[in-house]
């Protein structure tokens, strides 16, 4: 059953209107009554909800109320949905809570997360070793999946999945901004800039991929999904927020970015194919057309300029940049597997909305 926390509400003047999906546990329950400012959540002990929680849970990755938890209080620093109240933001308790969530994800991510060696700390060496990584990857190939035996719904449960951060595309990264520097500084704002679509609002990327949403026959506002996506999947998202959210973190988040583009030019060809086979027309391919000449480039951009020119800059980040691209590679393999474990056994990806588990 759904959380009383989702009905729309009136708080000191302000509509929040209503959080698009359902709490998936005491924690996330407390944390969403606090963030919307209902009278029920002042009262909620989350941060001692959080501490037995991180104590309890096994597996933090696939971990429901964990992950839908770190995803409220970072949708709240996007500003993602106007049922938070933004005075809450830097709330003490909440920012507690999220803090104890992050250093469990942290840990249990370092520990799960095969860091390769260290190359020299030159722009010409870091970008050979994130090539080398990128190229290595074994990951589960979900665009070979999607191009050539995907099904007219399974491509909508990818667009479903992959709603969750390409809605908000480019903005985790983007933290990053005001951190860098000189030479990366400037990588990281022309690698954005073209992510926001170069001054054309109807070229910014989430906006594209909004387009195609609605294209496949899909609701496009942000958020509406979140009740049907498993936990990797916002752990996937939730890994690129604490990254850029965190400033002591801002070697990985730049490695994320780095390996994220490496591995997009490639899959995106094949998922237009793949959604062009299904019938779907200019305006559900767009986006991934625009990707295959983008990231081609920015991928160059990435591993040089912003990784390598970073590693230059601070040879003490290297540990993190290398970590946050193999984190990228890991997490979203991950997810990955996730949903062609479904589909090759004949079963949905998403889980059955309104589950508590």
């Amino acid at each position: 059953m759904q959380s009383e926390t989702l009905v729309s509400q009136t708080i000191e003047g302000r509509d929040t209107g209503r959080i698009p999906f359902a709490a998936r546990g005491p924690l996330s329950d407390a944390v969403l009554r606090r963030l919307t400012g209902s009278p029920e959540g002042e009262g909620a002990d989350h941060v001692e909800i959080a501490r037995r929680a991180v104590a309890e849970v096994g597996d933090v990755f696939h971990d429901d109320d964990v992950q839908l938890t770190l995803f409220a209080l970072y949708a709240s620093s996007y500003g993602s949905l106007d049922a938070f109240d933004p005075e809450l933001e830097w709330d003490p308790n909440l920012i507690a809570t999220r803090r104890i969530l992050e250093e469990r994800f942290e840990r249990d991510l370092r520990m799960a997360v095969a860091t390769p060696d260290l190359p020299d700390p030159t722009a010409d060496a870091v970008s050979r070793s994130l090539f080398a990584l990128t190229g290595a990857d074994s990951g589960p190939s979900l665009s070979r999946y999607l191009a050539k035996k995907a099904t007219l719904e399974q491509a909508r449960e990818f667009f479903i999945q992959r709603s969750v951060y390409t809605l908000r595309e480019a903005d985790p990264h983007s933290w990053a901004i005001p951190r860098l520097h000189g030479r990366p500084k400037a990588a990281l704002v022309e690698i954005q800039a073209d992510e926001y679509g170069g001054g054309r609002p109807d070229r910014v990327h989430a906006a594209i991929f909004a387009a195609a949403m609605r294209g496949a026959g899909l609701d496009a506002t942000y958020g509406v999904y979140v009740d049907d996506v498993p936990a990797i999947t916002l752990a996937s998202h939730n890994m690129m927020s604490m990254f850029g959210l965190n400033r002591r973190l801002v070697g990985a988040i730049v490695g994320h970015l780095a390996a994220f583009e490496m591995t997009s030019s490639i899959p995106s060809r094949m998922y237009g194919d793949g959604l062009r086979r299904l019938g779907f027309g200019e305006d559900v391919t767009d986006y991934f057309d625009e990707h295959v000449e983008a990231d081609a480039v920015h991928e160059q951009i990435a591993g040089r300029d912003l990784a390598g020119g970073l590693a230059e800059d601070r040879p003490d980040l290297l540990p993190d940049i290398m970590f946050g691209a193999a984190a990228c590679l890991a997490v979203d393999g991950w997810v990955g597997q996730h949903i062609l474990d479904a589909w090759t056994h004949g079963t949905a990806s998403l889980r059955k909305a309104g589950a508590d588990a």
